[in-house]
């Protein structure tokens, strides 16, 4: 999910299965001790030991080692498409962790200090939410990956990628769930768009795709995007957003001031350029868009990470959940509202609207959303029906926000990558981090 920045609003919402190989040390551990008597036996002179002892060595040289399982590896027998929750797949809550980096410089002691590894331990049930939360997030993407392609409708994608996070998290009120609507923007729009209900827009072959879906398990929110494209010419961009995402996710640590990461990812970012129909053009990081830390069942708790360089004093702390995110762009580096609004969130008003409409579609939404954000859809799928001059209402009394899509200017091109990482007291966690990104 994006957070805007400057005048535009802020956006306070929005794996692969890998199987170990099996072993068999014990089986091969007796088949080499049977091999052991037997060259013991035959091996009454020198020549006899030297050679059961080449045997021996030839053997043990044979046993194969189990390999580490990589970061953010999935559980194998998930069907396609996914459809086993991942409670099931995971017995004892036995999550992968994601991608572990060890602090560095001042922050090293951290790692191995008994006082770091205890409030570790205290943070253990947050840390299973966001895992269970991240899987979901990987197994749901490994699908859309492998099915969205020119000629899908969105509409239908978004369908897959809620209804496959409802089934995998096992929805369940605020006890877990989908985190924001799902973001299906589109070339030049950067962020905010999902369909509404009536609306079909389908994906074509030149189309620069960015799907941003979030899972939460207990209000722990795992907020992660990529882009998909299905031309070549749009690799450079690609990766040059997939970089600077990098970038700011190896640069945020405890006590790292935000302005110097957004310092780092513009440089990698502007260090980029595309050739569009003969045209050398430079890319850009969208500045008033950036990435944010995230709070129990708030998506924006107030801290913003810029994506370029802006002298921003305000520090990461300890036990701090953060989506880093970054936007790139071949237009003018800056995006603005355009289009129809698909994106709500309750604000931190709790003034009462007058409108008998608008009372019972809050209290609708206070029931099924609270503070997590919410799209038409959803509240079409409540059953509710005529209740836009109740939204209205409430948007214009400033108890729900709304937040229009973000688009830099037509023509252009924008794209976007994001993972949500943890800053525990011993190590930093890339909890979203996958085969795929």
């Amino acid at each position: 999910a994006s957070v805007a920045a400057e005048n535009v609003p802020t956006k306070e919402l929005s794996s692969l299965a890998v199987s170990d190989k099996a072993t068999n040390d014990g089986q091969e551990q007796t088949k080499d001790d049977e091999d052991d008597g037997s060259d013991d036996e035959a091996g009454a002179d020198a020549d006899g030991d030297a050679e059961g002892a080449q045997k021996k060595k030839k053997k043990k040289n044979k046993k194969k080692k189990k390999k580490a399982k990589k970061a953010g590896a999935g559980a194998a027998g998930q069907t396609s498409p996914p459809s086993i929750p991942v409670s099931q797949l995971f017995p004892g809550n036995s999550y992968s962790e994601g991608e572990i980096c060890e602090y560095v410089d001042d922050n090293m002691y951290r790692t191995t200090s008994e006082e770091m590894r205890a409030r570790d331990r205290a943070n253990e049930q947050q840390l299973t939410d966001l895992r269970r939360a991240a899987e979901v997030h990987r197994e749901v993407r490994r699908y859309a990956q492998s099915m969205v392609k020119p000629g899908v409708d969105l509409a239908d994608v978004a369908e897959m990628i809620e209804n496959g996070t409802r089934t995998l998290v096992e929805a369940k009120g605020f006890d877990a769930g989908i985190g924001f609507p799902t973001g299906l923007s589109i070339n030049h729009c950067a962020a905010h768009y999902t369909p509404n209900s009536g609306d079909h827009v389908i994906v074509q072959k030149d189309d620069v795709l960015k799907i941003d879906f979030g899972v939460h398990v207990n209000g722990n929110i795992i907020d992660s995007a990529f882009t998909m494209s299905w031309n070549d010419r749009y690799d450079p961009l690609l990766n040059a957003v997939r970089d600077a995402t990098n970038t700011g996710v190896r640069e945020a640590g405890i006590d790292v001031r935000l302005g110097d990461i957004g310092a780092a990812i513009q440089e990698v970012m502007e260090s980029y350029e595309i050739e569009l129909d003969g045209k050398t053009i430079p890319i850009r990081p969208l500045r008033n868009l950036c990435g944010h830390n995230i709070g129990p069942y708030v998506i924006h708790s107030g801290k913003s990470v810029p994506i370029v360089a802006n002298g921003d004093q305000t520090r990461m702390e300890e036990g701090e959940l953060f989506a880093i995110e970054t936007f790139g762009t071949t237009g003018k580096g800056l995006v603005f509202e355009e289009g129809v609004c698909s994106h709500y969130a309750k604000s931190g008003d709790n003034a009462q609207p007058r409108l008998p409409s608008a009372k019972k579609l809050l209290g609708t939404i206070e029931k099924n959303f609270g503070t997590l954000p919410f799209c038409r859809r959803y509240v079409d799928r409540l059953g509710e029906s005529h209740y836009y001059a109740g939204l209205k209402h409430l948007v214009d009394n400033g108890i729900v926000t709304a937040y229009p899509p973000l688009c830099d200017v037509k023509g252009s091109y924008t794209a976007q990558f994001e993972h949500t990482l943890i800053l525990r007291p011993t190590v930093k966690e890339v909890l979203s981090r996958g085969d795929d990104y």
